[in-house]
């Protein structure tokens, strides 16, 4: 686990995949970790990856930073950007995966109909050297979201398992781009990602020339 930012208010790290975020019988979480290598230092949680997910993840360092972050998060104040890697085609190439999402068997979750427990996700798409690499825009933050809308799409991300994912060294999902205002300044973290046999230079050069935000028209909120 690494720490890429540091300010009084808030850290900025890069988690690793495979690392729950709190601690399990095998070894110790993120919020574990992070107390066991800075004792000296307080930390709050403020929202949280998946276990298979690499990537950007903020803790505050005080209380009341941590109450602002929980009300960013709240009204989708942050922005976020993912990356996936996937064997199989999409049904479609762009656009956005909404609808409610239910416990189903074995841990999983999956979509319904309905709006209660809603998740929207908006992506974009593209081939890449065999597999489907997707940029994913999060507009909710419930969980297993991504996992759950790539499925849906045909998609299951390379690594997942528990949503029918081919086996790989591990789960092709990382968290990238987070941006958000923090006391009247815009503050934005980019991190591609380096660890795991798919995930290579190529592919971040080609995310930086392709995924450019510039070129990228995402769907309104609304």
């Amino acid at each position: 686990m690494q720490i890429l930012f540091r300010t009084n208010d808030y850290w900025i790290i890069d988690k690793p995949a495979g690392m729950s975020f709190h601690a399990e019988s095998e070894g110790l979480g993120v919020m574990q970790s992070l107390a066991a290598a800075y004792p000296d230092q307080t930390f709050f949680p403020v929202h949280r990856l998946d276990k298979i997910t690499s990537g950007l993840l903020i803790v505050a360092c005080h209380a009341k930073a941590a109450a602002v972050f929980g009300k960013m998060f709240e009204k989708h104040e942050v922005e976020k950007r993912y990356l996936a890697l996937s064997a199989r085609k999409p049904k479609k190439k762009q656009g956005t995966v909404s609808g409610g999402m239910q416990p189903s068997r074995r841990g999983q979750w999956k979509l319904s109909q309905d709006s209660e427990n809603l998740a929207t996700t908006q992506f974009f798409s593209a081939s890449f050297q065999g597999y489907r690499l997707f940029i994913v825009r999060p507009l909710t933050g419930k969980t297993h979201q991504i996992r759950v809308a790539l499925k849906s799409l045909g998609s299951p991300i390379l690594g997942d398992f528990r949503y029918g994912g081919e086996e790989a060294d591990r789960g092709y999902l990382h968290a990238y781009v987070l941006q958000f205002d923090w006391r009247g300044e815009i503050k934005r973290y980019v991190c591609l990602p380096m660890f795991g046999e798919r995930f290579s230079s190529e592919l971040s050069d080609f995310v930086v020339t392709q995924f450019d935000e510039s070129l990228l028209k995402w769907p309104s909120r609304k």
